[in-house]
């Protein structure tokens, strides 16, 4: 799938990046032996996210040097659209990868929440999602409305200036019925009811609007067909929905299954499962755009549970028994397909490519949103084989079966290689202008940052680990809160395991 299209000087990195250089040492077969500290990555991470604010920020913000922004946001539309996240380095709240950002927080502290409140970051990660889920609710001002962006990119990136000083257009752009965003709005109501689980506990009645807004986005999505990037042209050349909607639509109604136990969802899900492509395609890749490895596991959940036996055979197509050769191409869709691709144990129905240095490698555009994303399914699937009490828990490849610590084993790995582990000894991890005299004055200049976005995940190297850190290197530098959002979790289920063995 393609990526976001960018021009040379559309990028308004408001906060270039402060890497940080570590040695590289390689111990027996090839493992990297470099302790890292996963209790301090995951305080950075969360640090980012209260960097990436729009709006009126509260008392107890962390990074002092962001300020206010975004206060007229809607004004002119006559709605309040004040909050929300800037995506990366520009100014723009473009509501996909926002949204996309909020269900991987969400789903983090789901799956991890244990090791995350025993790392002292519980509070973090409720104020984290319920930034963005506070800004969908307003966002959604009818059943049938949804406010997608805040902002244009070809207007913002004219400018390289802080948010706080912004003088670009803060134009407002929705989908409604007559102009559809069945992606957009079932990725929302998919980041919606997420936040709602998570809430549940400390929070019931905002757990229910949460809930409410996402069952009414849902039914949005489903009734007005159609792709956002159609409706709202300014979002096209920046954050194209290339792979559609059928995904996300998917994507929510599992999703809503899950926080509400309703089978009506998980119906809607197998009935559409062949025409959205669920059960028919065979993905590589995970993503704010490409959704469908994500959904597979969703679904193969449900099924390792065994809690909906009448569904086994359609599931079975998200989660397939172990294949032969001659039938391996059949299925073409399936949870294994991208964790075996990303094992490198799929044959010739096609992995995912390495560096010589280990690193997951999809394209040359913010190549670190797959690590990171894949680091996080990897993760999450084996817990999910190894609780189904299968034995051993292991998943079936067309080159032989995989462990579920194999599967642990790659996601650590690539999970130190964006702390640090890798060839050119650097931490991909960060631990930063009126609108020309940000080119003029910072956009070139070679000394360091005055501010640093700590907890940003950087686009990362090229193909052949080789990585330029310079401010007009977009390509590599910019940082994105979907890089960031799944390691939330993975940086505390590692933290978790680290202090276990040191105790034992």
């Amino acid at each position: 799938m393609a990526t976001r299209i960018k021009m040379l000087l559309s990028l308004a990195i408001c906060a270039v990046l402060a890497l940080v250089h570590l040695p590289f040492t390689t111990a027996g077969g090839g493992e990297v032996a470099a302790p890292f500290e996963y209790k301090k990555a995951l305080h950075s991470s969360l640090l980012y996210f209260e960097a990436q604010r729009s709006g009126r920020l509260p008392h107890n913000q962390r990074v002092k040097w962001r300020g206010h922004s975004g206060l007229a946001d809607g004004l002119q539309q006559g709605v309040d659209l004040v909050g929300g996240y800037y995506d990366a380095g520009d100014n723009v709240k473009f509501g996909l990868p926002m949204a996309f950002t909020v269900t991987m927080l969400s789903w983090s502290a789901m799956e991890f929440a244990d090791d995350i409140t025993a790392a002292g970051e519980w509070r973090h990660v409720l104020e984290a999602i319920k930034w963005g889920t506070d800004y969908f609710v307003k966002a959604h001002t009818e059943p049938y409305v949804l406010w997608a962006e805040v902002g244009d990119g070809d207007t913002d990136h004219y400018c390289w200036q802080r948010p706080e000083d912004m003088t670009t257009s803060r134009q407002a752009y929705k989908v409604d019925r007559d102009n559809p965003g069945s992606d957009l709005v079932g990725e929302t109501a998919a980041a919606l009811a997420a936040a709602s689980m998570v809430f549940r506990r400390s929070n019931p009645h905002y757990a229910q609007v949460l809930l409410h807004h996402a069952e009414q986005l849902f039914e949005f999505g489903d009734k007005y067909r159609g792709k956002y990037d159609s409706s709202i042209g300014e979002a096209y050349s920046y954050y194209a929905s290339v792979s559609g909607y059928g995904d996300e639509i998917l994507w929510a109604a599992l999703w809503l299954h899950r926080a509400t136990g309703k089978a009506s969802y998980l119906d809607y899900a197998v009935d559409m499962a062949d025409e959205f492509g669920g059960t028919t395609w065979a993905i590589t890749e995970f993503s704010w755009d490409v959704k469908y490895a994500g959904l597979q596991i969703l679904a193969t959940k449900v099924l390792l549970e065994g809690k909906h036996p009448e569904y086994k055979a359609t599931l079975e197509k998200y989660l397939p028994a172990c294949l032969n050769k001659e039938r391996r191409r059949l299925f073409v869709a399936k949870a294994e397909h991208y964790l075996c691709a990303c094992l490198n144990k799929n044959g010739d129905a096609g992995n995912v490519n390495r560096t010589a240095g280990g690193m997951l490698f999809v394209r040359q555009w913010n190549n670190m949103q797959y690590v990171t994303n894949a680091a996080f399914l990897l993760t999450v699937y084996s817990r999910y084989l190894t609780s189904a009490g299968q034995e051993p828990p292991v998943l079936q490849c067309p080159d032989g079966p995989a462990h579920a610590d194999e599967l642990r084993s790659l996601a650590r790995a690539q999970t130190d290689y964006v702390l640090g582990a890798n060839p050119a000894g650097v931490s991909y991890l960060v631990g930063f202008i009126g609108c020309m005299q940000g080119y003029d004055n910072w956009f070139l200049r070679r000394g360091a940052n005055p501010n640093v976005v700590i907890g940003a995940i950087v686009g990362g190297p090229d193909h052949l680990d080789r990585f330029r850190d310079r401010r007009d290197n977009y390509m590599q530098t910019e940082a994105c809160t979907y890089n960031t959002a799944p390691m939330v979790g993975i940086f505390a289920h590692l933290h978790g395991k680290t202090a276990i063995m040191k105790k034992s």
